[in-house]
């Protein structure tokens, strides 16, 4: 079943939930629009059981794959870097040294695994520490949306960060 966008929700978004449904059978937990550096936000960041790293661009078309000149950026950041992308969205474009996730609005399917490339003990401590306050950040401002505009939305600095 196809779904149909609201004006509210872009399709990167509904990428972006299958994504972080089909990451929960892995065990992983994630949230959206992270901030692991000063003019970065990745689409969804997986955090693994192992407590490994994944982060996901989800790229709805073929010009929004090529307006992106920042997700080099986000290898620094993660363990394993991935595309998400629907079905029929052109996969040959993609650089063949990253992951490959073909998605939808209710689930994805890993394609291709990407490679490994492991943290440093000190930046895994710093994005496990963002990762959990972009996730009670994001839980206190469900529980209180008055909240939402008394936390800042540009993650913490830290000495990694600036």
């Amino acid at each position: 079943m196809i779904e149909t966008p609201s004006p509210l929700v872009k399709p990167g978004q509904l990428l972006a939930r299958g994504v972080c449904r089909h990451l929960s059978g892995y065990g992983f937990v994630s949230v959206e629009e992270l901030v692991p550096a000063r003019g970065l936000r990745v689409d969804v960041m997986g955090l693994g059981p192992k407590s490994e790293i994944w982060v996901i661009e989800c790229k709805s078309s073929r010009a929004d794959f090529q307006s992106d000149s920042k997700w080099q950026g986000y290898l620094e950041w993660c363990d394993r870097y991935f595309w998400a992308v629907d079905q029929e969205f052109p996969t040959d474009l993609l650089p063949p040294e990253t992951g490959l996730i073909i998605a939808d609005s209710y689930d994805a399917e890993i394609i291709r695994m990407a490679p490994e490339r492991r943290l440093a003990a000190a930046r895994r401590k710093v994005m496990l520490h963002k990762f959990a306050v972009h996730a009670a950040r994001r839980l206190q401002a469900l529980r209180d949306p008055g909240v939402a505009a008394m936390v800042p939305t540009g993650g913490l600095r830290t000495e990694e960060s600036g």
